[in-house]
């Protein structure tokens, strides 16, 4: 199935990869602001998701991940499946509660770090053995022991389309 909008999103995360991060944040608030909160939900965590990757800022990004999870909370597999066959949203989660523990842990918020952390750590099983379930479960594990020591520096490994 075709999906102009998921076309458009796909464009703009590249575009920041790509080094233009004010670009592809332009083009994904556009996109956002023709939808917005009530807009289809796979949109909507797939543009979140990917956004809050584009800001240096914790506190932006958190704002954008939490849209992400509330987005996914409203996701059918049914939906997700009728973009691509191979996606569960099940699957979503632990990358969407590392985030968050990501931004709470770097805007020193550890006790809400750790509360998403161990959410996403209790779906990390929905991940398979493949590099991006490696990804995600190292990310965990260096999350934690930031955690830990109480550091708020980014981490090396965070995702960045921020060029």
């Amino acid at each position: 199935m075709t999906d102009d909008t998921m076309d458009a999103i796909t464009r703009a995360v590249t575009l920041g990869r790509e080094g233009q991060p004010d670009t592809a944040r332009e083009a994904l608030r556009t996109l956002w602001d023709s939808f917005g909160p009530q807009g289809d939900p796979l949109h909507r965590c797939t543009l979140a998701h990917y956004l809050a990757d584009l800001y240096d800022d914790a506190a932006e990004a958190l704002t954008w991940d939490i849209r992400a999870l509330d987005a996914a909370d409203s996701l059918t597999n049914a939906r997700a499946q009728e973009y691509h066959s191979s996606l569960d949203v099940q699957g979503f989660y632990p990358s969407l509660h590392l985030n968050l523990a990501d931004n709470y842990r770097r805007l020193s918020s550890f006790a809400a770090a750790q509360r998403e952390l161990a959410a996403a750590r209790a779906t990390l099983h929905t991940l398979p053995e493949t590099p991006y379930g490696t990804m995600i479960r190292t990310a965990v594990d260096e999350i934690e022991a930031a955690i830990q020591v109480e550091d708020t520096s980014p981490r090396p490994s965070a995702p960045t389309g921020r060029g």
